[in-house]
């Protein structure tokens, strides 16, 4: 992708101006970001999706207008029978993870890889009758939000206070204090940074498609990491036991004896000697497919034509490495440069495969395989 070229999904700003200027620090409305939208998926599809036992979809339904009913809130899936009739305001259904349903909304959010592939996350889809929304609220993380159906009036402002209601099963602001608003047409699109304050509210029968970014906080990144480094610890140090043969009598047996806490301090340092294993379990973490994902496995003899990768597999690299769904595979030459392209642009061609070496073009089967990889004639 061309950073320093003046795009039409960013209002005229080039991806590396946008970055600079507005990038986790300040929102930015822009009209028309992709002309004459029109949705990938009408109702009927989203209602499809919804009911399917593997598609993450939740339901919310406003309280009336005289407040007597509280908000509702559930977990798909939905059989059509059981979502309220769309004569009836107020009520949204939220449809997770469309990117790795859909090849069109998948080529849709792949307009966003200006951003890192370990940032993005996936592609929501909001469905929602006159009035419905989920309330004002704040996440924690980056977001576009593409009107691509009807209008949606949203309401956005610098939240200082981020107390909730008490007793609700959403998360929603206390006292929300609106700064703009805005009126979303199809085609319109509105960035928000993490914890900027917004309540969407449709007006009229409304789809919105939101693109979202993931951003690990410090104790879950930490938790997922010490983890698979005492996982890679295990297999190398091996089950040599602690042995303290001059261990003397001692009189105050509840004491930690020093010998014992140096065997540890040995076991850590050499489990950290490798110095590629951070970034080994960092590339493994942000390329494993989420937990309802699965792939397709078919038989594939040979590679003649184009490679693209599945829309669920997740590729990335650093400069040892190529990680492909959690796993990690060192690489050097021309054989990381050509994968580094195909991680790029999600596709490599006739020619650039056949200048692949015979084991990577051995990987590149197994790939193929197990469903992450597909070959195009």
């Amino acid at each position: 992708m061309n950073i320093n070229e003046p795009l039409q999904l960013l209002g005229g700003l080039t991806a590396h101006a946008f970055m600079q200027r507005h990038w986790q620090k300040k929102p930015l409305l822009i009209r028309q970001a992709i002309p004459g939208f029109k949705p990938v998926l009408d109702r009927s599809a989203l209602l499809d999706l919804a009911a399917q036992e593997d598609v993450q979809s939740r339901l919310v339904v406003q309280p009336g207008a005289d407040g007597a009913q509280p908000w509702r809130f559930r977990h798909g899936p939905f059989r059509r029978k059981s979502l309220p009739p769309f004569k009836q305001a107020g009520w949204t259904l939220l449809v997770q993870g469309v990117d790795l349903l859909d090849d069109r909304v998948h080529a849709l959010m792949n307009q966003f890889r200006f951003v890192p592939d370990a940032r993005l996350d996936d592609v929501m889809v909001s469905y929602a009758t006159d009035g419905g929304g989920v309330g004002p609220h704040f996440d924690s993380y980056d977001v576009f939000l593409l009107q691509a159906h009807g209008q949606r009036c949203w309401r956005i402002g610098r939240q200082k206070d981020l107390s909730l209601q008490p007793d609700k099963p959403l998360k929603i602001l206390a006292h929300f204090e609106p700064e703009m608003e805005f009126v979303l047409e199809p085609g319109d699109m509105l960035y928000l940074p993490p914890r900027y304050a917004h309540d969407g509210l449709a007006v009229g029968e409304c789809m919105t498609y939101s693109i979202g970014f993931r951003a690990p906080g410090r104790g879950e990144l930490a938790g997922e990491l010490l983890q698979r480094l005492a996982e890679d610890a295990m297999d190398a140090a091996g089950n040599a036991l602690y042995r303290d043969a001059k261990q003397a009598a001692v009189a105050n047996s509840g004491e930690i004896p020093d010998a014992l806490v140096e065997f540890a301090r040995t076991v850590l340092e050499e489990a950290q000697d490798d110095p590629l294993a951070l970034r080994r379990v960092l590339g493994e973490y942000f390329t494993e497919p989420k937990g309802h994902v699965s792939f397709d496995a078919t038989e594939v003899t040979a590679l003649h034509g184009v490679l693209s990768l599945d829309r669920r597999t997740r590729m990335m690299y650093d400069a040892q490495h190529l990680f492909v769904n959690g796993e990690s595979f060192l690489a050097s030459g021309r054989d990381a440069e050509l994968m580094r392209t195909l991680a790029d642009t999600r596709t490599l061609d006739a020619v650039a495969v056949k200048r692949l070496s015979g084991p990577a073009r051995a990987l590149l089967l197994d790939w193929c395989e197990a469903g992450w990889i597909h070959v195009e004639q």
